[in-house]
């Protein structure tokens, strides 16, 4: 068999995907030679998704456990799946009804819009298993879920119903963040905050009965004819008094003043201490409304003064429950202001015809008309331009309304408790802990959580009302209407809850569901609690805390004990650009990994994210990064071609524990301390170590020294010592294949098939269990004295600036007979691959010598003639000059706080990386210098 000059991963990588896929690799228990279990559940992509930059590092981390465990012999599940994405999937329809000019969701119906959804569903949604195929991931796809399947939807229904009679959901009036666009609820994760240009609206509202007040006023710069302003607590002693009958508020959404049912100040704000307990009349409405204290007033900001509009407010919702105000929504479900017919609003007003006008107007222009009545009523006290924070849906990108509605919650703070617990006591364990902390501080906080949505597209909320809106939460309409005819005497027609589930509702089962809960399945009793948890941390809140605490509420163990979804999360960091800054099609820095695959291959890409998965730190993308790996993909490539046209088959009966030649023991020991080193790093979700581990191992040691340094044994005469190296090169490349192949599958794969006939494919090679048995002092010690000589030549030919093609003389100056026979065994390799013309040994180094230390040995090189030392040390010392100057500039810019504080977060890492790198060149132009002056 002879190999192919070349990989090409285009057409290569595909078809070693099909055999795998053809030979059920990938299917669970798969090369299982051992009783553990190792499982993973895949964080499941939108079925809107395609494959981006995240999901692409954190299905190749996934991958690499996976292929290691499963040559490990453990009994491996990974196991795959999508979301069905409520939100996402139901504006990708609606879009495409719109552009394909097909009837609207409303104009179809629920019943018909639900089938073009299932419709699009089979024809695009999976897109994304077919672009995670060509990354390599090795899932069980025998076995893909989708939350909307007939049985995970069993579950979820179970789970709503088993929350609900446990009195753990409930349908309450509380405000949420309403999208006007998709006229539904959505959650935090949903919503993203963008920066706006605005102002701040200052209004008037006039004291009731006639009142009046004296209000401290200071003048608004230097001299007695400075005009007066309000006076603020941080002004010091008022300069005078002002007579007012009425109350400043400031506002950045005037069209929500309509809804207004308070006035809170401080206690302590002595402007209005008198007024607490008085009534203001709002304006347009004509509403009594209380002056009331709260903390949530802040007598330092604006005018002290907060109006309190409890259903479209977060922080006036809370005001309003600590006081009970009533809470009066103004808009529809569109953000349109309602007010006719609206008997919370009219109820104890007595709303003026200019007001009733704003019925049915968008929220912007009523906001308009609203400051123009003001204006022209004399209300209107002033406005302040100023930029603040609107949250926006992000799907949608219209600013979210805060708004009062009828919705279901989960008592999340109930659930938390074991949730809390279970990380506490270490039965589930955030690799790195310190995201544990940030779990700790939300779950401490939870607040309710709204897991209904105004959509079609989801699991809908299995609850029935009755003629008198009582209602019934069954997993099945014939069992409601049996409740129902229990419940009323006789049958009744009963009405369904048209909401559906939050999709973190369902997908928080994920672990439990994929597995076959609520049946009692094989694979349930197997694989659960799953291995691993492999996600970003922008989810930590939204569905790892979820998992976890659906978990251990449903799922106990023999002993009726709650079980955790998994033992481990290891979360990673965000894949940002080369420069550190976060991926943004706006900002047009994103990179496609498809792109990147198209390219370079699938294995160039996995590999230059691992090499860079340093635990708690975001990956900076260069491209430049991927074409490298490509090429260490390439290097061992050709050195698998060396080894085989140099006769180095694979030998079963070769044992690398009895090599004999020094240096096959060195490689044997080389390979051990890899394996070592590579299980270690994984077991501790060290992906970067082991990378890098793996790549200094390939392309340094094998590649490079071990190759090199048996050329002239494998060109060398016949006989036992070629015997034995052709083996122990077969066996040591053999063993990269094995190793790096989680991290490279498709080129290892391809290798391990063209380099001889196989028993099995890589996919289920035994993974090696070497150990310190191959280890051998003796024979690391010649070998790498030999090394070092090299690497140590070579550096002073790089630093002295010597010609690539001059070769120079090698002196030994001290180490005795032992050093003089290890440079004499090795001499062509060394004159080889150091450039070295010459041998000799002195008893001092000659002038215009550069001098290398070794252990135990002293050799110089004399390079009087070859370079002019003097010209060379004043080069060395103009570069080390400039470094020196780089290197106090950044450290004075990272010593000013003033930077630190405003420069963005990418811009200082890039400065600290900058520091880190010139000091380290400096040290090494520092040596430098100093053998240069020998010399001189």
């Amino acid at each position: 068999m002879t190999m192919d000059k070349t990989f090409d991963a285009k057409t290569a990588e595909p078809e070693i995907y099909a055999r795998w896929e053809e030979a059920g690799a990938f299917r669970a228990g798969a090369n299982a030679s051992r009783p553990e279990t190792f499982s993973i559940v895949i964080p499941p992509p939108n079925v809107t998704g395609s494959l981006h930059m995240g999901h692409a590092l954190n299905n190749t981390l996934q991958d690499i456990l996976v292929r290691w465990k499963r040559m490990q012999g453990f009994d491996v599940l990974w196991q795959p799946g999508q979301d069905h994405a409520g939100i996402a999937t139901q504006m990708v329809v609606e879009r495409k009804l719109a552009a394909e000019g097909q009837p609207s969701r409303r104009e179809l119906g629920r019943e018909k819009f639900l089938e073009k959804v299932w419709e699009w569903k089979r024809e695009s949604g999976d897109t994304i298993i077919r672009q995670l195929k060509r990354l390599g991931a090795s899932c069980d796809w025998s076995r893909n879920r989708f939350t909307m399947d007939e049985g995970f939807h069993d579950a979820v229904l179970r789970v709503f119903v088993g929350l609900y009679k446990a009195g753990l959901i409930y349908r309450d009036k509380r405000l949420v963040n309403w999208d006007p666009h998709f006229e539904t609820a959505i959650s935090d994760l949903e919503v993203e905050q963008v920066e706006t240009r605005g102002a701040l609206w200052r209004l008037r509202y006039k004291l009731a009965d006639g009142l009046t007040y004296r209000h401290p006023m200071v003048r608004a710069g230097e001299g007695p004819d400075a005009p007066l302003r309000g006076w603020t607590p941080a002004d010091g002693e008022p300069d005078a008094w002002e007579a007012r009958d009425y109350v400043v508020v400031a506002t950045t959404r005037p069209e929500t003043m309509l809804g207004d049912v308070a006035v809170a100040v401080s206690a302590d704000d002595p402007r209005y201490r008198d007024l607490i307990g008085k009534e203001l009349v709002l304006p347009l409405a004509n509403r009594r409304i209380p002056i009331l204290a709260d903390q949530h007033a802040d007598p330092t900001k604006g005018t002290g003064a907060v109006k309190i509009t409890p259903a479209h407010d977060f922080n006036d919702f809370e005001v309003g429950r600590r006081h009970g105000l009533p809470m009066i929504n103004v808009m529809d479900t569109r953000a349109r202001l309602a007010l006719e017919g609206n008997e919370d609003f009219l109820r104890a007003a007595a709303p003026t015809p200019e007001a009733m006008a704003l019925h049915g107007l968008d929220r912007y222009e009523a906001r308009k008309r609203i400051l123009e009545l003001a204006e022209a009523q004399g209300w209107l006290d002033g406005r302040d331009e100023e930029v603040h924070v609107v949250p926006h849906g992000d799907r949608s990108k219209v600013a979210v309304e805060p708004f009062l509605t009828d919705q279901w919650f989960v008592d999340a703070k109930a659930l938390a408790a074991e949730a809390l617990a279970a990380v506490r006591d270490g039965r589930t364990v955030f690799h790195p802990r310190s995201w544990e902390k940030t779990y700790f501080q939300w779950l401490e906080n939870i607040e309710p959580w709204c897991v209904s949505r105004q959509l079609w597209w989801g699991h809908r909320i299995p609850v029935w009302y009755g003629p008198d809106g009582t209602p019934f939460c069954e997993a099945s309409e014939d069992e409601a209407r049996a409740a129902a005819e229990a419940h009323y005497g006789r049958p009744v027609a009963l009405e369904r809850d048209p909401d559906v589930l939050d999709t973190w509702f369902s997908s928080g089962l994920w672990p439990m569901g994929t597995l076959g809960w609520p049946e009692d399945t094989p694979e349930l009793r197997r694989y659960y609690p799953t291995s691993v948890l492999v996600t970003g941390f922008d989810i930590i809140f939204f569905w790892v805390a979820r998992m976890m605490m659906m978990g251990l509420h449903f799922m106990k163990d023999a002993q009726g004990r709650p079980q955790v979804p998994f033992r481990d999360v290891y979360v990673h960091a965000l894949v940002r650009d080369e420069k550190g800054k976060k991926m943004s099609k706006s900002v047009g820095n994103v990179i496609d990994p498809l792109d990147l695959i198209d390219e370079y291959g699938a294995d160039a890409v996995r590999f230059t994210l691992a090499s860079m998965a340093a635990m708690g730190r975001d990956i900076k993308l260069a491209v430049g990064r991927v074409a490298g790996y490509r090429n260490f993909a390439t290097k061992l490539w050709n050195a698998a071609r060396f080894a085989q046209m140099h006769g180095c088959k694979p030998d079963p009966a070769f044992d690398p524990a009895a090599a004999r030649l020094p240096l096959n023991r060195w490689i044997a020991g080389e390979t051990a301390r890899l394996r070592r080193d590579v299980d270690a790093a994984l077991s501790d979700y060290r992906f970067n170590d082991a990378a890098g581990a793996l790549y200094a191992h390939v392309w340094g040691v094998v590649c490079d020294w071990y190759v090199e340094m048996a050329k002239p044994i494998l060109t060398g005469p016949d006989g036992a010592e070629k015997d034995e190296t052709r083996a122990a090169m077969a066996w040591a490349i053999d063993q990269c294949l094995i190793m790096l192949h989680p991290f490279m599958p498709f080129v290892t794969e391809a290798l391990w098939g063209q380099i001889a006939p196989r028993d099995k494919m890589l996919i289920h090679a035994d993974w090696p269990a070497w150990g310190a048995e191959l280890e051998d002092p003796a024979a690391d010690a010649e070998i790498g004295w030999i090394i070092a000589l090299i690497e140590g030549v070579r550096s002073v030919r790089a630093e002295m600036n010597v010609p690539p093609s001059a070769k120079i003389p090698l002196t030994l100056v001290s180490g005795g007979p032992e050093a003089e026979a290890r440079i004499r065994k090795s001499l062509p390799l060394i004159s080889r691959l150091a450039r070295i013309e010459t041998f000799s040994v002195a008893d001092a180094a000659p002038r215009g010598a550069v001098t290398l230390t070794l252990e135990g040995a002293e050799v110089c090189l004399p390079l009087a003639g070859v370079i002019d030392a003097g010209k060379e040390k004043a080069r060395l010392e103009k570069a080390l000059d400039k470094l020196r100057k780089e290197i106090a500039g950044l450290e004075k810019k990272l010593s000013n706080q003033s930077f630190l504080a405003k420069a963005p977060e990418e811009v200082v890492a890039e400065q600290r990386e900058r520091l880190e790198a010139a000091r380290d060149e400096a040290a090494r132009l520092e040596g430098a210098v100093a053998r240069a002056a020998q010399m001189v």
